[in-house]
């Protein structure tokens, strides 16, 4: 029985997600990426089921269809650029509006840009997106990222995001 999981990418314009999807399907690399108008859409088959990543734009127009996606999505991944200090309080408020909308959806959080001088750490994040008010309601993940071709045989590199997705999925 080949099933298909789909994991829901989400996060404010600019964040990154776009470059997130392309280094989990493919080792090359990716001079700039242009922004998402409308969605995205990647699979990978992770040996016994396939995974669909769907992207929705990030854009404030886009931002309004993000929660009709939810129902069919098995995780979301929300990512954050972590080096755009004044926009974090608007992506903590669309992350929690998502989270509110349903609560027992697996939510990994990418602390996207960590190889920006002035990126904010996992620590700091944690703190700044309140993902301390979570306690316990779901599983919950906050990775630092970097996704760039310079990043992907690092410790920030996206492979790790793949494999816990993997994980993730399988224990569905």
């Amino acid at each position: 029985d080949f099933s298909m999981r789909q994991v829901l990418v989400l996060g404010l314009d600019g964040a990154g997600k776009s470059s997130v999807l392309h280094y989990m399907a493919s080792e090359a690399a990716k001079d700039r990426t242009a922004p998402t108008e409308g969605f995205n859409s990647v699979q990978l088959d992770a040996g016994g089921f396939q995974i669909d990543l769907l992207e929705l734009g990030g854009s404030q127009n886009l931002r309004f269809y993000w929660n009709q996606y939810l129902s069919q999505a098995h995780v979301l991944v929300f990512v954050v650029d972590s080096a755009d200090g004044p926009r974090l309080p608007t992506a903590r408020q669309e992350l929690h509006c998502l989270l509110a909308e349903d609560q027992r959806l697996p939510l990994v959080v990418l602390a996207n840009k960590q190889d920006k001088s002035d990126a904010l750490s996992v620590a700091e994040l944690h703190q700044e997106l309140a993902l301390h008010t979570l306690n316990g309601q779901r599983e919950f993940f906050l990775l630092p990222t970097s996704a760039t071709h310079a990043a992907l045989a690092t410790a920030t590199g996206i492979w790790r995001v793949k494999s816990l997705l993997v994980e993730l999925l399988s224990q569905l």
